[in-house]
């Protein structure tokens, strides 16, 4: 009997690392030596380890983990597509920004005590981490960035609330390099000590196999069940992707496995990438790590992150059950069955050979809500895994797979570091100029203290920053402007508005014309691109909603009286229901659906799903005005086809 899907597809084939080459070449080995010194220096300073009784200051922990991992992505990070070699300019740069940032380090005390500066040298970074912002994140990153961070120097000429405090070009560098407003300021501390200790667990989760359990978990669960295996996709990369906190490694991750197994039941490629792209991009705001916008916003909002956690439970849920409505939907209409019982793995010898990350999960989740070991959890989590991984031979790390482990660890520390320390320069431009406020005050003014003309702003906003560049950029540039303005007109709750802003700053990943989590799904799945993503636009239609529903009723994010859950939810779920019947044309049930009730459907689930009571008794006599059509159709005529 087969144990395992994986017997049944080919084995997935490795992510590619950058240009690291082989496992012990000499780039992959001066790779690993500056990342396990950075990832070394890291756990000294979040666990307040000294030498000599002296222990490193915030500065100078900032700019050495900046010199070790800048250096480490000039290694990784090719500066165009298909460069294998490691120029002699990329070794330059990593030597240069290394010497620098190690300066900069002996001088961190001057930089509190009397405002040290170094324009000349500090000029130099800044130049080199734009160069990363484009290899990170491409051209239209390094755009955002580069204008937006270059904004102090024409602040003064902008009309009306664009208008900000100038700044020349020596002052601006001094602020974006030096000051905590920028790369001493909060981007940093996310990068080097707040999401680190997770970047460590989810690559050493990578290293022991955590994806394969994951996915045979799934299978020995679903599998057997209609449209099996897009549910098993559905339900490990939820919570791999969970765990990871990435959108992209998990794609290419579990992705590699799930794709080819749902294309292999019946899913067209276009369907089985719009399944993982949705379910990968959940992932990031699901329980119990999520991605790093969620400890952005835990520091936005002053707020401890179990709050951000149980926050986001309720509506990760509702999007993942959406999801797997609109997938059994589709099964059942296509005729999709579930795996054989000797193409699943039995659930008795998954728990036995997978309890160990059942436990690492547990103790996580423990040591986040109960203890609040924000900071520690993960370290404490990475470390027992690796303890545990000696109980069996499968996931026994020897010197090779260690090595292989913090090379893994080390890429995703290099690649989020590449990422997320230029946004420091955006942060900086819109503190040190003012113009947040400004901002703030314009969108009212302009909405006409209309809440809702100030949500379409904002959302249109979310949508563009996110095509554009990445979503911790739109979420960290609307936090402080988008924000404020919607608590000051609404009067809603901060908590629910901050989720507002990063579930739709979040969306362009699976929206055309960008949609970069679709797109990659769609290579993979060997699909079109544009059709994958237009698909997962249409699969992830919970997620485009629900965010309006908990900013008008907080209690979908455990804020403020909870009382209101016992009447919302069930009328959120149904409408969900409704919702995924009529895009699909199949409604749980009752059965097919004509085309001609599908928009009807569509409209009387959504009115009843809205958290109003206005809305929910219009809608539910809709609803049931629908369903009964639909019931009685198929009632009518057993042989109902879709047309």
């Amino acid at each position: 009997m087969n144990t395992s899907v994986s017997t049944v597809e080919e084995p997935a084939p490795q992510p590619e690392i950058s240009r690291l080459g082989a496992l012990f070449s000499w780039q992959s080995i001066l790779f690993v030596v500056l990342c396990t010194a950075g990832l070394l220096t890291g756990l000294a300073y979040v666990f307040g380890l000294n030498w000599d009784g002296q222990r490193l200051l915030e500065g100078q922990y900032y700019w050495i983990f900046i010199g070790l991992f800048v250096a480490a992505a000039f290694i990784a990070l090719p500066a165009y597509k298909g460069q294998h070699r490691i120029p002699f300019y990329d070794l330059a740069a990593a030597v240069v920004a290394m010497g620098i940032s190690f300066y900069y380090s002996l001088h961190a005390w001057d930089m509190v005590q009397s405002g040290w500066a170094h324009v000349p040298t500090a000029v130099v970074i800044w130049l080199l981490m734009m160069e990363l912002a484009r290899r990170s994140g491409g051209l239209p990153f390094l755009l955002v960035v580069a204008l937006l961070g270059s904004y102090p120097l024409v602040a003064d000429r902008f009309p009306g609330l664009l208008m900000g405090i100038p700044y020349d070009f020596d002052r601006m560098i001094d602020a974006h390099i030096f000051r905590a407003e920028g790369m001493m300021g909060i981007t940093t501390k996310i990068v080097a000590e707040i999401i680190l200790g997770f970047l460590v667990f989810a690559g050493v989760l990578i290293a022991t196999g955590a994806g394969q359990f994951f996915i045979d978990l799934a299978n020995a669960g679903f599998g057997r069940h209609r449209g099996g295996p897009a549910k098993v996709a559905i339900v490990a990369s939820g919570f791999f992707g969970s765990l990871s906190g990435s959108i992209f490694s998990n794609i290419a991750g579990t992705g590699s496995i799930t794709i080819p197994a749902m294309k292999k039941s019946g899913y067209p490629p276009h369907y089985a990438g719009a399944i993982e792209a949705c379910a990968s991009t959940g992932g990031v705001v699901m329980p119990p790590v999520m991605g790093a916008i969620a400890f952005v916003m835990a520091i936005t909002i002053g707020v401890g992150y179990a709050t951000v956690l149980l926050a986001a439970v309720i509506p990760s849920l509702l999007f993942y059950f959406g999801l797997l409505l609109q997938v059994d939907a589709y099964a059942a209409k296509s005729g999709i069955k579930g795996l054989e019982k000797d193409e699943l793995p039995p659930m008795k010898g998954v728990l036995k050979r997978g309890w160990p990350f059942l436990l690492v999960l547990s103790f996580l989740v423990w040591g986040l809500l109960y203890m609040r070991w924000e900071y520690y959890a993960p370290w404490y989590a990475a470390a027992l895994i690796v303890a545990l991984s000696y109980l069996q031979k499968d996931t026994r790390l020897t010197p090779v797979k260690l090595f292989e482990a913090l090379r893994q660890i080390g890429f995703l520390v290099t690649q989020t570091a590449a990422i997320i320390l230029p946004v420091a320069f955006v942060v900086s431009a819109l503190t040190i100029t003012g113009v947040t406020g400004s901002v703030t005050s314009g969108l009212i003014a302009l909405g006409g203290e209309n809440l809702y003309l100030i949500l379409f702003f904002g959302v249109l906003a979310c949508f563009i920053m996110g095509m554009a560049g990445l979503a911790i950029v739109a979420y960290i540039f609307l936090a402080v402007t988008l924000a404020p303005a919607i608590i000051e007109v609404g009067g809603l709750n901060t908590v629910a508005v901050h989720f507002f802003i990063v579930y739709y700053a979040m969306l362009s990943v699976i929206t055309p014309p960008v949609g970069t989590a679709a797109f990659l799904a769609g290579t993979i799945a060997g699909s079109s691109p544009m059709r994958t993503c237009f698909t997962a636009m249409r699969l992830g239609v919970v997620i485009y909603f629900v965010p309006l529903f908990f900013l008008f009723q907080p209690a979908l994010v455990l804020q403020g009286d909870l009382t209101p859950l016992v009447y919302i939810l069930p009328s959120i779920v149904a409408g969900i229901v409704l919702i995924s019947g009529g895009l699909e044309g199949w409604l749980l049930g009752a059965g097919r659906v004509r085309r001609w009730w599908r928009p009807g459907l569509v409209v009387a689930g959504f009115i009843f799903s809205f958290p109003s009571l206005m809305s929910t008794v219009i809608g539910g006599v809709l609803s049931l005005l629908f369903a009964a059509l639909v019931w009685w159709d198929n009632r009518r005529d057993p042989a109902v086809q879709t047309t």
